[in-house]
């Protein structure tokens, strides 16, 4: 079977992104496991539609398929560079001959075999490093704070370990030297590039090196004030809030934040509270609130245009 991921979908490679996901969706239902449990031949297709889907539905990783710089396993091709570039060298016996370029890569065979190509002479070996190969890593939101180590599974089954320095954020690169693919001849290999993605969280937002969230409170801790649980990236702690807060009210936690790149000390948390009302309103508190507000008339929204 073709590992040409158009082929795979059955698809033109100008199809639109809505063509190639409609024909990613049928492929998945005639042949999910789910669907068709113990049938080798339907999994097998599944699977690959599912890794051609993955490949073409990004922009980036098409374009780089299209244009030649990625295989349909997303990994690096060997660079043409090497050619070009050891054709002008000043050693190379095929310096200023003239060459068909589709037959470059023959040559270039001839070279990693030590050989010459004129005559059968001899030639220095060719020595290049070996390319880099590209990867993705999504980490949760605190490891990408404090920092972690994960393995990173490749293409071959091998695992590396990768380490996540404290304060990374979505679409920064971590270099692993020598991780990448082998050099050719004596050159060393290339490295690996990390680049990672942070995942969102459900409480922390961050923002530089500062950390938000949203607190609710009661009415009566808005109008009384009083000590509330509070959630921070290093665990629980309790915050005042002052009595007569309205929400939007931001309370600051210094040194509660993301560590400082470069730096000891770290950014704060920034509370924003948020006044909220009982899922169910009773009779007791609309009589009271009824009472109160004949008896202590005020108007928020005064001098606002009308």
């Amino acid at each position: 079977m073709s590992d040409d991921p158009y082929s795979i979908l059955g698809v033109a490679k100008d199809a639109s992104a809505a063509q190639i996901k409609k024909a990613y969706r049928r492929i998945a239902k005639e042949c999910h496991p789910d669907l068709k449990p113990g049938d080798a031949e339907a999994e097998a297709k599944f699977k690959d539609a599912a890794a051609a889907y993955d490949l073409l539905k990004d922009p980036e990783t098409r374009a780089r398929y299209d244009n030649g710089e990625i295989d349909a396993s997303g990994q690096e091709r060997p660079q043409q560079q090497y050619y070009r570039d050891y054709a002008e060298a000043a050693g190379n016996p095929y310096r200023g001959r003239q060459a068909d370029p589709d037959d470059m890569s023959d040559i270039f065979a001839e070279f990693m075999r030590g050989r010459g190509g004129f005559g059968g002479q001899r030639t220095q070996e060719f020595h290049a490093p070996g390319h880099n190969l590209n990867y993705s890593l999504q980490i949760s939101f605190l490891d990408a704070v404090f920092g972690a180590s994960q393995k990173l599974t490749l293409p071959d089954g091998n695992r590396i370990e990768v380490k996540i320095p404290a304060g990374i954020t979505t679409g920064q690169t971590i270099r692993l030297r020598g991780k990448g693919a082998p050099g050719y001849g004596e050159g060393p290999p290339g490295d690996a590039l990390v680049t990672i993605s942070v995942a969102d969280h459900p409480v922390f937002d961050r923002q530089g090196d500062d950390i938000h969230i949203k607190l609710p409170i009661t009415i009566d801790e808005a109008v009384l004030g009083g000590k509330v649980p509070a959630p921070t990236i290093d665990g629980g702690v309790n915050v005042t809030v002052p009595a007569g807060t309205s929400s939007g009210k931001t309370l600051r936690l210094r040194g509660k934040g993301v560590k400082k790149r470069g730096s000891s000390e770290r950014g704060d948390q920034l509370i924003e509270l948020t006044v909220a009302l009982p899922d169910q309103i009773d009779d007791d508190l609309k009589q009271f609130m009824e009472t109160w507000r004949d008896a202590h008339r005020y108007d928020p929204r005064k001098g606002m245009p009308s």
